[in-house]
């Protein structure tokens, strides 16, 4: 299902939606993050969705991120919550959904890089490689916010 992302654009439709979401900042043993990029608005991004009913916010990251990249994680902790009432996913369906999203830090634990439905490229990156990356704008914060809790990375 295509998607339009709006963040703070005048013109964007008014919400009539709101979903608890997870996404991850899953990072390797030589510090490459994982992204994907995804059918539905061809940009890349964290793995993350929305929470289902009797999982925790924890699980929801997990599973999201085995379903649309193959890689099972751990969570070590968290990036931060994105609540930005401005940003809002409008869905040909005619939904347009405000998210409660919160961003959790993982490792991989297995599993081996897969696409799916969700995402028709999925790869590694160094930080320094995100920066040139296609990503809207919310995906791009929770990656610059990680970046800045870890502190320099020096190699």
């Amino acid at each position: 299902m295509p998607r339009r992302d709006y963040e703070d654009d005048p013109d964007a439709p008014e919400a009539n939606s709101l979903v608890p979401a997870a996404s991850a900042v899953v990072v390797d043993d030589e510090g490459r993050v994982l992204l994907q990029r995804r059918t539905d608005n061809g940009v890349w991004a964290l793995p993350g969705g929305k929470m289902e009913l009797g999982e925790s916010i924890g699980e929801c990251a997990v599973r999201e991120t085995w379903e649309e990249t193959g890689i099972r994680v751990e969570i070590t902790g968290i990036v931060g919550t994105y609540t930005n009432p401005g940003h809002v996913f409008a869905y040909d369906d005619g939904e347009v959904r405000q998210e409660f999203s919160i961003c959790l830090l993982a490792r991989p634990t297995g599993g081996a890089l897969r696409t799916s439905d969700e995402s028709f490229e999925v790869a590694w990156f160094t930080p320094g490689e995100v920066d040139s990356l296609p990503m809207v704008a919310s995906i791009r914060k929770r990656l610059d916010d990680w970046r800045a809790a870890k502190g320099p990375v020096v190699r």
